[in-house]
């Protein structure tokens, strides 16, 4: 091999994946397991929804994760008044060809930053439901498909605040992952205060092509998970439909969303198989906000918060594979 050849030569799996990281670490600081959660996301071809107060970075993190691929890229602010039709599009009349032609919305992108998805009602969420799990959008009988890769980065305050409508549980059920970025260290803070989070993020240049994000989610798909942790990722979701405190325990779509989400992890940290510490790591944000906690266990402390400590009690009790 020449060394024009060696120059040439395509980048491996995991430089592409430390230089992806590597951009995202410099807008959202001190935050490495958010930004690799986020990743995880995106090899796994699934949505991420962001929950947090405001002000601590949802909405950077997820500017951030879009730009950091060069893609296509929509942001829609979410309202109370906003309609279906401002998400997916809508068909009108044209005079001048006497035909109805539909006029695409916003969603037809590649990656679609839904900030502050619960402000707006259940019936304009809804408009997202089939773009995110079968990756098309119907509209008067016809069906369009939408771009590959193709993302939903979903900000959302907690319910408890004023003005939100609770997403309902089929919507909870496709995004893949909810993350909370949380409040930064002091040393972190201070980088924040200096440096403007959105403008950083706004000046992200590229570092992946979508076909590079492509052949990476493909080689997820290739990672090796033994039946004995496919077993064990089936008794935790189990255990979830059984347990005292949960009236609604975690969907087939979610133990599925488990098995992607622990390939993906894998390829980001450099192995070709899978192992129990993936799953553990990955059981508490794959599957707190797919589980409904009880009414009158509710009322004492935030569900959110809840889900996952029931969770967390969950992965203790099953027994790890060897």
């Amino acid at each position: 091999m020449t060394s024009r050849e060696i120059i040439d030569a395509p980048p491996s799996t995991n430089a592409r994946i430390r230089r992806l990281e590597t951009v995202l670490g410099e807008v959202v600081r001190g935050k490495a397991e958010v930004v690799r959660l986020s990743l995880v996301c995106l090899l796994a071809k699934g949505h991420l929804l962001i929950e947090d107060v405001p002000g601590v970075g949802k909405t950077t993190l997820a500017h951030a994760l879009a730009r950091s691929v060069q893609c296509s890229f929509q942001r829609l602010q979410f309202t109370s008044d906003m309609l279906p039709s401002d998400v997916v599009g809508v068909t009108i009349y044209n005079a001048q060809t006497q035909a109805f032609e539909f006029k695409q919305g916003p969603i037809f992108t590649q990656f679609l930053l839904a900030d502050e998805i619960n402000r707006t009602t259940p019936k304009t969420q809804s408009a997202l439901l089939e773009a995110m799990n079968e990756r098309q959008v119907s509209i008067d009988g016809r069906s369009y498909p939408l771009p590959e890769p193709f993302m939903v980065i979903a900000t959302q305050n907690p319910v408890e605040h004023h003005g939100t409508y609770p997403l309902p549980e089929s919507q909870l059920d496709r995004f893949l992952l909810r993350l909370r970025v949380g409040y930064p260290d002091h040393a972190s803070e201070r980088d924040i205060v200096r440096h403007s989070g959105l403008a950083a993020a706004a000046a992200v240049a590229p570092a992946l092509s979508a076909a590079e994000v492509v052949q990476l989610q493909e080689e997820v798909e290739q990672v090796r998970v033994d039946e004995s942790l496919v077993d064990y990722l089936l008794a935790i979701a189990e255990k979830t439909r059984s347990h005292e405190a949960l009236s609604l325990g975690v969907s087939p779509r979610g133990s599925q969303a488990l098995f992607r989400a622990t390939q993906a992890l894998a390829v980001i940290e450099g192995r070709n198989y899978a192992i129990p510490e993936d799953i553990k790591r990955l059981a508490v944000p794959v599957f707190a906000h797919r589980v409904v906690i009880n009414t009158r266990v509710a009322l004492a402390q935030r569900a959110s918060e809840l889900s996952e400590r029931v969770l967390k009690e969950i992965l203790a009790q099953v027994e790890v594979p060897e």
